[in-house]
């Protein structure tokens, strides 16, 4: 009887590290449990997607991104991706500005209606062919024009609204305030004010 009574003692407890063990998974248990349902930020998590979400392009966005993509292969092509971003960003610019049209391609496309070579950008009225040749920077030109048209590259120009080449004088460019200096490319912010002009006249 004896020996049974202690046969039956062992079976019905549990030894010091089972249950040991029994309690640690248990209380691991609870704290996954609360890690689980802790509650996250929904406001956090809608910027986020919101963030990484692009709205499908419609056919005038598309129209709007190839105009910003010729002005930029056949205006600066030759330049560092810095000096093709910052003709894009002119671009952008004159868009946001109230003394130019509204739109890419209207900005793009200004002038020259009347005569040749009188256009904003020259390529647009030299009278050749404005079919991108050159298959790996007209690929180059699509991509930074898509990136700066949806906002997502930094204006390097700080805003400028007009711009010629380093080896060239244009009269124009006096009545205005020089800006950056960006590859082949000067960049200009704004007309100079008529105080401004007279100030800085030598003759006076």
């Amino acid at each position: 009887m004896k020996n049974n009574n202690l046969q039956h003692s062992q079976d019905d407890s549990y030894p010091p590290k089972v249950l040991l063990f029994l309690v640690a998974m248990f209380s691991t248990g609870i704290v996954m449990a609360e890690e689980a349902i802790e509650p996250t930020n929904l406001e956090d998590d809608l910027k986020h997607w919101r963030s990484l979400y692009q709205p499908p392009e419609t056919s005038e966005v598309s129209k709007e991104i190839d105009c910003l993509a010729r002005n930029i292969y056949f205006e600066a092509r030759s330049e560092t991706e810095q000096g093709q971003l910052a003709v894009g960003h002119v671009v952008m610019n004159r868009v946001a500005h109230a003394g130019y049209p509204d739109s890419v391609c209207a900005v793009v496309k200004q002038g020259g209606e009347k005569r040749r070579n009188r256009c904003q950008f020259s390529w647009w009225c030299d009278g050749r062919s404005d079919l991108p040749v050159n298959k790996k920077a007209w690929k180059r030109s699509q991509k930074l024009a898509k990136a700066i048209y949806k906002g997502l590259s930094k204006d390097p120009t700080d805003g400028a609204l007009w711009y010629h080449a380093d080896y060239v004088n244009p009269v124009w460019s006096t009545a205005l305030v020089l800006g950056k200096k960006i590859g082949q490319h000067l960049f200009y912010l704004s007309e100079k004010r008529p105080v401004y002009a007279m100030n800085t006249a030598s003759t006076l």
